[in-house]
């Protein structure tokens, strides 16, 4: 189905067309894994903004809105807060607005859509809600918190990171683990996914204490669902590459694992996770560092360690980042007027989303 505007073409299509790639390839750096293999073509339809020469500049893969809210669509993705629309870098605002004022962009997205959570200072998504608001959309906005982030560029560069204290204890800790057997670590990229890896991670999830008192809810590799996106993803050579799992043995037995999404010069942590049973070596502090000191090499400045700090994260180092933000973008003022009481100031709770509120996994041990 396709209608034109006065200066772009509007194209809404079935599932997640190769068209997202080309557009992702000339998106932000840190962006650039918002793929079609990252977005769930199930359910899903895509709304392509193209200029008058065909080229793509805009896609925004969206499903059906289940909850909060029982009616409308949302950015469709198996993970947040990535659930962002892809848009070509350079891409005039006045682009953006006239397809978010095209008739087709009204069908398929009315009486309202969801953006988000997504990042405060979220280029794309920054872009595409101007545009929504020059178009005449009004756009509300809930606050879920903030991003903790490390600088390990400055870090290592200053040369005392990790700090002594810290330093000595890894080493206790790692003493430790050795007596179960020698501790060792090996990273996972590029050629190297396959089945037998997610079957690790989810082992290791399933030892983990959180899972043993029945907390399933946060995992991503525990259930054949929960993998599902995952396996999807590394299909895709590029998305192969920016993924990483660092697992943790002692012998030949995993203990602890990080799960890991570099784009440009950015690292996002997704996912870790330790065996209960080896708790007392800390097996989560020492995957994290030794993680990280692989991420400097691969040439990581900023590692994203994800929503929220119980004071692990600023004792790594880590700093305030951006505030993460859920949005919805509503097409008449009238219904905007009711919903915006319910929508911002409503405390977040589990059942609003399918995926869980913390996106990084908390290492509990980090701190010891």
């Amino acid at each position: 189905m396709a209608g034109s505007g006065p200066h772009i073409v509007a194209e809404l299509v079935r599932g997640c067309p190769a068209a997202i790639d080309a557009i992702a390839q000339k998106s932000d750096a840190s962006l650039r894994f918002l793929r079609a293999s990252w977005f769930d073509a199930r359910r899903t339809d895509t709304l392509l903004g193209r200029h008058g020469d065909g080229t793509p500049f805009a896609a925004m893969p969206v499903a059906p809105l289940r909850a909060p809210l029982p009616v409308g669509r949302t950015l469709a993705s198996g993970y947040w807060p990535f659930r962002s629309p892809v848009i070509a870098s350079g891409t005039p605002g006045s682009a953006i607005a006239a397809l978010m004022a095209h008739p087709l962009t009204a069908r398929a997205l009315s009486p309202l859509w969801r953006l988000g959570p997504t990042y405060a200072d979220d280029p794309a998504a920054g872009a595409l809600l101007r545009g929504a608001r020059k178009a005449g959309w009004t756009v509300l906005t809930r606050r879920l918190g903030q991003i903790y982030r490390l600088d390990l560029g400055a870090l290592m560069a200053d040369g005392d990171w990790p700090r002594k204290s810290t330093r000595r204890s890894l080493a206790r800790h790692e003493r430790r683990l050795g007596e179960r057997g020698p501790p060792h670590c090996r990273t996972i990229s590029g050629g190297a996914w396959h089945g037998d890896v997610f079957d690790e991670l989810a082992g290791i999830e399933r030892r983990s204490w959180v899972a043993r008192q029945g907390d399933i809810g946060g995992a991503k590799f525990l259930t054949a669902a929960q993998r599902r996106p995952w396996r999807r993803a590394v299909a895709d050579p590029e998305l192969a590459r920016r993924l990483s799992a660092t697992i943790l043995y002692a012998g030949d037995h995993p203990v602890a694992f990080s799960f890991d999404l570099q784009s440009g010069h950015i690292q996002y942590s997704i996912a870790s996770s330790y065996d209960a049973d080896f708790s007392a070596c800390r097996p989560g502090k020492i995957v994290s560092y030794r993680q990280f000191r692989e991420a400097r090499r691969r040439n990581v400045a900023m590692v994203d360690l994800g929503l929220g700090d119980s004071g692990y994260k600023r004792e790594m180092g880590a700093r305030r980042g951006p505030d993460v933000h859920d949005y919805v973008v509503v097409r008449h003022r009238a219904v905007a007027a009711l919903l915006r009481a319910r929508w911002e100031g409503h405390v977040p709770s589990l059942s609003d989303d399918p995926a869980p509120v913390q996106p990084v996994a908390s290492r509990l041990d980090a701190d010891g």
